[in-house]
């Protein structure tokens, strides 16, 4: 294997911190922001409107561009256009050598395009991701956390959905899932980097 991983993740079961760590641990690039910054390079499109696409389509967003997609052939919205510049930088990335791919439908990406790459999905219990969620924005306020974190995950999943035709979080759609509130952060990134030596 090229040790090409992608990690999905629910919001605050830190995806982002262990897919970091297992770069560092096997001494290799991790992607997260250089695919917002190469792909405002390549589109044109404001790194702050890449980050607000990138990766988010809520529920009505998603039955609107169908009821489009069917009306007209030449649909292409926004979302699309940066969805396509993001694919291209991804599979650029994974073919450069080993990396580590955090979100962004990247497992779905690189399957399509026969690279190999081992895919985890990492989630936790809500009171888990509520005390990384609470770090992340200042707030203690539980009846925000729960909305901050199932809206985040609904568009994730909505997301995913749209342009994998797969559900996100599926166990059959990764080679991996973790609990990153039973397991830790340190066991979790000791298990992936584990995994992707012994099938070297």
């Amino acid at each position: 294997m090229n040790k090409i991983i992608t990690i999905g993740r629910e919001y605050g079961a830190g995806g982002h911190s262990i897919g970091c760590q297992v770069a560092e641990k096997l001494g290799i690039p991790f992607y997260d922001r250089d695919i917002v910054l190469e792909t405002a390079k390549a589109s044109g499109f404001e790194q702050e409107l890449i980050e607000n696409e990138g990766e988010d389509i809520s529920r009505t967003d998603s039955i609107l561009k169908s009821i489009c997609a069917v009306s007209s052939l030449y649909y292409h919205d926004t979302q699309e256009a940066i969805h396509d510049v993001q694919n291209a930088i991804i599979l650029r990335f994974a073919q450069a050598g080993p990396c580590v791919i955090l979100g962004r439908c990247a497992d779905e990406i690189l399957r399509r395009a026969g690279i190999e790459s081992l895919n985890v999905f990492i989630h936790a219990d809500d009171v888990h991701r509520a005390v990384r969620v609470s770090e992340m924005i200042g707030s203690n306020n539980a009846t925000e956390l729960q909305k901050l974190m199932s809206k985040k995950d609904n568009s994730r999943h909505t997301y995913y959905s749209h342009f994998t035709g797969k559900k996100w979080g599926d166990s059959r759609n990764y080679h991996m899932t973790l609990d990153s509130g039973v397991l830790g952060y340190d066991l979790c990134v000791k298990i992936i980097t584990e995994a992707v030596q012994a099938m070297d």
